[in-house]
Parts: C-alpha cells; sequence; structure tokens
C-alpha cells in the first residue's frame, strides 16, 4: 500500500506561506452571461491532479510506516512537518473531488471517518470516486465507483466535472492515467532519502511523457516541492514547426 496524506495523524500545523499561485482558479462569470454562455461553459474540464510524497529514487510505499514495509516511515512525524501539512489542507479545499484506486480508497475510509479537524472534515464530506471492477458497496460518505475501464471512465468524469480531480497514492492508477495521457498536473514532494526498495510511482509507459516544470519550493527546510504540466502533443509539433 502506497500513502500520501497516509501520514496526517497530528493537529494542523501552522500556515505556511508559498511563493506560488498553486490555484489556477477559474474565475466564476458574471450572473448576467450565465445564461447566455452555459454551451462555453460546459466546454471547461476537470482537472487530474496527481499529488504524492516520493523519496529521491522515486518510492512511494508506505511513507508513514504504518503498513508493515521495512523501509517505510520515511516522511517523518507530521507534527514536525507544519509546511506538508498545510499543503494536504490546501489540495483538499481546492479540489473538486477525490479519485482514488480501491487500495488507497480502503486506506483512507478505514481511517478519516473517525477523525475530526478542517482536513478530516473537507475529506470526508467532498465527492468521492474509487475505480474498481471489485468494490460493491463503498463505506466511505460521498463515495463512487467507477466499475468500467479506468482511462474511459476517468475521461467522462474530466467532462463532468470543473475544477481539480486529486488524486493521492494509488499508484497503480496514476500508471494507467499516465499512460493515457490524462493527467494534467503533477505535485510531488520529494523527501531527502534514498530508500533503495519499494513500490515507484512511475512504471513502464508505451512511450516517453514529457513535462514541463512549472513551479519549485523548499517546504519545511529539506522537501522539494515540485509541479509539473504534461507537454502535449500539439504543443511538440508547434515546437518543431
Amino acid at each position: 500500500m502506497v500513502g500520501f496524506h497516509r501520514c496526517m495523524k497530528q493537529p494542523l500545523g501552522s500556515w505556511m506561506t508559498s511563493r506560488r499561485a498553486r490555484a489556477r482558479r477559474r474565475p466564476t462569470p458574471p450572473a448576467v452571461a450565465v445564461a447566455d454562455n452555459t454551451a462555453e461553459r460546459r466546454t471547461e474540464m476537470g482537472r487530474i491532479v496527481v499529488s504524492d510524497n516520493v523519496s529521491l529514487d522515486g518510492v512511494i510505499q508506505d511513507p508513514a510506516g504504518d503498513e508493515g514495509f521495512e523501509r517505510g516511515g520515511w516522511v517523518g512525524l507530521i507534527k514536525d512537518r507544519p509546511g506538508v501539512n498545510k499543503l494536504a489542507l490546501d489540495d483538499a479545499l481546492r479540489a473538486a473531488a477525490l479519485l482514488l484506486g480501491r487500495r488507497s480508497y480502503e486506506w483512507f475510509a478505514g481511517r478519516w471517518p473517525s477523525r475530526s479537524g478542517e482536513l478530516a472534515d473537507r475529506l470526508n464530506s467532498m465527492p468521492k470516486y474509487v475505480v474498481s471492477s471489485t468494490l460493491h458497496e463503498p463505506d466511505w460518505n460521498n463515495s463512487t465507483v467507477l466499475k468500467g475501464d479506468a482511462a474511459n471512465d476517468v475521461s467522462t468524469l474530466k467532462q463532468e466535472l470543473d475544477g481539480d480531480i486529486l488524486v493521492p497514492a494509488s499508484f497503480q492508477l496514476v500508471r494507467t492515467l499516465m499512460e493515457h495521457d490524462l493527467v494534467d498536473e503533477l505535485r510531488l514532494k520529494i523527501y531527502p532519502v534514498v530508500l533503495g526498495d519499494g513500490r515507484r510511482l512511475f512504471g513502464e509507459t508505451s512511450d516517453k511523457k514529457a513535462l514541463r516544470l512549472v513551479d519549485t519550493e523548499t517546504i519545511d527546510g529539506d522537501v522539494a516541492y515540485l509541479t509539473y504540466e504534461p507537454v502535449r502533443d500539439a504543443e511538440r509539433g508547434a515546437k518543431r514547426e
């Protein structure tokens, strides 16, 4: 099992001023224009945003150390990382929904419903989508199971929702989304440790996946927070011309 918010076991840390404008919020259209621009506004799509903790050598497995991996626990205690804690809250507050693979969904669903606080309240109340062909009765509040082809279902979800669709953990799902060019942004927190073993975020792909670095930040003194966007085929073709 892999994790992202899985290390959130302590009260939220102090506010940390960021050097980046991460939200990319869509402005609300003027009220007089809403009726006339319904069709135009529907062309907006949700954005798949992958947000994960990663070791320096790309390992995503067991950052909190509660999954039995012998090299787990490499993010440290959240009480010592108020900046990372604040980023988790920011991600949740500005996301329209969560998107998870089954194993990650079950990890979250087994912990967050019993917790309290601003982050817990947001995660428990927001829409959640889990990609699974075997999960039939999701226990977590406001959850929907996507039982079909993962790529097709997520493509449909992007058309139905506006705003960020946040994907924490779920490395197998992330690999599928990357393979089908469905990821719109990656927010990676790189921790200064080489684990040398464990499940990694990225796997084999049918072709290389070009990314553009759009922002960098240092969090809590030693965590590199990197934001990437994919370089689409149309952009690569325009540059060649």
